[in-house]
């Protein structure tokens, strides 16, 4: 590839094997690092040209660097990637999440800080939301911008691209905006309609239907484009309770489930009509809020419900799934194409509610807004990831929030930024 000398830097690096070159190629989008086990694969900077909302820049991913290392190899490369940082718009300094920081880590921060060149701290191998909060004990490196991430689910990725190419000039013109990316996971029970639902969206038989249920053992997926975006749709095995699943193949098929619902962006809960709402309808809702992602309820089959009230059958989603008050609710038929079309805007909207971010200063003269009765006193609000809006709510209490002063908090954030389809993290801590 020609460099172009004009075109920013963005500058990856590390110690060795924390993942770099797994997450040069998820920002590429091609495989252009090798990727490996072994501490020390990359050796020489690569370069890539990237492109991200339209901001095109210059990726650079290093080797791994061990400061202060007397061989001869990690000399040299400590000695590419100064090049290399000397020059750079901005650096991403990867840390691997999963293990406790190490004095490497510590002695690439002092040299990252001496640089003076903005610094993006991105953790890696960050999942699960669980082990989210895993991610924030890394602030002792003193780099303000944290960035969760896993390079290898490509999952924080876009929110660590919006920070780093802040104020890189955008080029002109349709071909240098890249189309946005949304996965998307098809949930529910077996024999809800899921593989028909999948196959009504694209516009062919890309899954097996039959009436048989778990007909889907494995995670089906097809990718198409609606109106510029990539949409990549995932068909999952129907989730039953943990006591039916008796083959080995089918306990495979729910954990493989809940893997790609943890890493999709939106969750098409499939509810059918035809039976109304079940136990383990909630639970596997439940699933997907466990991990923080977006869910719009699809009643299924209305075109055979035995009651054809969708008052009535709303009224029941609401008592039963109160928990996804949130959530949009889509009548339709996947067998006859009838209100699937109206999906795609909608699943546009969830995404890109998820993905807002609101700066401190408005947080929280919003919050100096609202009339507030609860006993802790809310001391300062900041947001600090998206997908899902993740809020850290400082008060003079620490962890002892009520859950009705929670509630009323996660509804005035709703009023004024909305997050419509998405759920509302928040953390607590004593100011």
């Amino acid at each position: 590839m020609i460099r172009v000398a004009s075109l920013p830097s963005v500058v990856i690096v590390g110690r060795p094997n924390v993942g770099k070159s797994t997450l040069f190629n998820a920002i590429l989008g091609q495989r252009r690092s090798i990727v490996g086990d072994e501490p020390g694969i990359t050796r020489d900077r690569i370069i890539g040209e990237a492109l991200h909302r339209g901001r095109k820049f210059e990726l650079i991913d290093t080797g791994g660097i061990i400061p202060n290392d007397e061989e001869m190899i990690p000399t040299q490369i400590l000695k590419q990637a100064r090049v290399a940082l000397k020059e750079a718009a901005h650096v991403i300094f990867l840390i691997d999440g999963r293990s406790e920081i190490t004095g490497v880590d510590r002695e690439l921060a002092v040299m990252l800080r001496k640089l003076g060149k903005p610094v993006a701290l991105a953790v890696n191998k960050i999942d699960t939301q669980k082990s989210d909060h895993l991610a924030h004990d890394f602030h002792s490196l003193g780099f303000k911008d944290l960035f969760p991430i896993s390079a290898e689910h490509r999952t924080g990725i876009q929110e660590l691209l919006d920070h780093a190419t802040e104020g890189f000039e955008e080029e002109s013109g349709e071909e240098a905006v890249k189309p946005t990316y949304i996965k998307v996971a098809i949930i529910g029970r077996p024999n809800v309609g899921k593989s028909t639902l999948l196959n009504a969206l694209i516009g062919s038989d890309r899954s097996i239907v039959s009436p048989v249920a778990g007909t889907t053992r494995d995670a089906v997926d097809e990718t198409i484009q609606h109106e510029g975006i990539d949409y990549t749709f995932v068909d999952t095995a129907g989730i039953r309770r943990k006591g039916k699943t008796i083959l080995q193949a089918e306990k495979m098929s729910v954990i493989m489930a809940r893997r790609h619902l943890r890493m999709s962006n939106v969750a098409l809960l499939v509810l059918d009509a035809s039976e109304g709402l079940l136990a383990l309808d909630a639970t596997i809702a439940g699933y997907a809020v466990e991990e923080g992602r977006c869910v719009i309820l699809c009643v299924n089959k209305w075109d055979i419900a035995p009651d054809k009230n969708k008052k009535k059958f709303l009224q029941d989603v609401r008592d039963e799934l109160k928990f996804l008050e949130w959530a949009p609710v889509v009548f339709l038929s996947a067998l006859k194409q009838l209100g699937t079309a109206q999906l795609f805007p909608l699943i546009k909207k969830t995404f890109d509610a998820a993905s807002v971010r609101i700066g401190t200063g408005e947080l929280n003269r919003f919050a100096a807004t609202f009339e507030w009765n609860y006993d802790a006193k809310v001391k300062y609000i900041t947001q600090t990831s998206s997908r899902p809006p993740t809020f850290v709510v400082f008060t003079d209490k620490g962890d002892k929030l009520h859950f009705s002063a929670e509630r009323f908090l996660m509804n005035r954030l709703r009023e004024r930024f909305g997050f419509a389809g998405s759920p509302i993290v928040l953390k607590l801590k004593k100011r």
